[in-house]
């Protein structure tokens, strides 16, 4: 009897043995295609990105199969088996939401798979127009839900975040690049000042490559010039034209006579409406940002500038342009002057013919 039991005993252990085995052989398949690929990145997919500081951004259309985003995933490098991926789905029953994602990498099957079946990842599309201030990239970001406004401010005067841009400024005004972005909500506010400042060095590299050998102060002062030029200009052909008026100011120690710094003041150091018009003493106000009562640049930017300010203020038309007067409104055309007897004829003119047409 005892030799029977004994074998019946072994025969279960065999059984419970091989049948961990063959668990752990499973749980081993599965850990190891769950696991993300060895080297992230592979084969360029359209709507999948590589994104610098270890993100991807990914775009699932309406309706994509399972199959067809596997199949995408797998050949830009981002998971091991398609088919491990279908399998994960045929067991799940949901589909992917359609939407942008931004996730870190590298990640597993099974996170990616969440986010996108639970769409907390879906971006919100966030434009921030050219010339915008802090402020109201504070808001605009806001009222996206992507973080609170005070959290933005707070992030573009951090410390740590300017020096590691060796910003010579108290604050990232001027060098947040005005663009479309996609952003997760919420999101760190920190995270998007980051990116929008890796976007404005990044295109300076195209638009002004000169920029890379410059020393920090300099670069400053062409960001500071660009942030003026942007609230200054109407057509983009007199951008540079204005860029060039206003290095013409410095070099004679003239103040730039800016209205743009003057509604700086105003409205983004004062907390006041945007004025209509300006009077005498608006541009007598003492402020270091009012071009109008202190020579030279004013302490930092008073816009975020757009490629086309930035563009200016890098490669500035060389003349002898002292002044620039709005002529047409509707064109956004400006009457350009060498001397003020010739700027004061002009606004005598522009005031006659805007008479004659009403």
């Amino acid at each position: 009897m005892l030799p029977v039991l004994q074998r019946i005993f072994r025969g279960i252990a065999l059984l419970f043995g091989g049948a961990l085995l063959m668990l752990a052989l499973v749980l081993g398949v599965v850990w190891y295609l769950n696991g993300p690929p060895p080297r992230v990145g592979g084969t360029p997919i359209p709507g999948i990105t590589l994104e610098s500081g270890g993100t991807v951004l990914l775009e699932v259309p309406q309706g994509q199969s399972a199959d067809t985003l596997g199949s995408r995933l797998q050949e830009a490098g981002l998971i091991r088996s398609r088919l491990f991926w279908n399998l994960l789905f045929r067991l799940d029953r949901r589909s992917a939401k359609a939407g942008t994602y931004r996730f870190e990498v590298p990640a597993s099957q099974l996170r990616i798979h969440t986010l996108l079946v639970t769409g907390r990842q879906l971006l919100q599309r966030v434009t921030i127009p050219e010339g915008s201030t802090l402020k109201k990239i504070g808001a605009i970001l806001e009222e996206a839900g992507v973080c609170t406004a005070s959290e933005f401010l707070a992030a573009a005067e951090n410390p740590s975040i300017l020096q590691s841009y060796d910003i010579p400024a108290k604050t990232m005004e001027g060098y947040l690049y005005p663009d479309t972005y996609l952003f997760p909500r919420p999101y760190a506010a920190e995270r998007v000042v980051k990116t929008m400042a890796d976007t404005l060095f990044k295109r300076l590299k195209t638009i002004a490559p000169e920029g890379a050998t410059m020393t920090n102060s300099e670069l400053f002062r062409r960001i500071v010039i660009a942030s003026i030029v942007e609230r200054e200009y109407r057509a983009d052909d007199e951008a540079p034209l204005i860029a060039g008026v206003f290095y013409n100011r410095l070099k004679i120690g003239m103040g730039l006579q800016s209205c743009a710094t003057v509604e700086y003041v105003i409205t983004e150091i004062e907390g006041k409406p945007h004025p209509e018009v300006l009077y005498n003493k608006d541009i007598a106000i003492k402020n270091p940002y009012n071009t109008y009562v202190y020579a030279g640049l004013p302490p930092g930017p008073i816009s975020c500038p757009g490629s086309v300010a930035l563009n200016a203020a890098f490669h500035p038309t060389s003349s002898d342009f002292l002044y620039f007067r709005l002529m047409d409104p509707q064109e956004g055309r400006h009457k350009f002057s060498k001397t003020l007897e010739d700027h004061i004829k002009a606004g005598v003119f522009y005031v006659k013919r805007s008479s004659t047409t009403k």
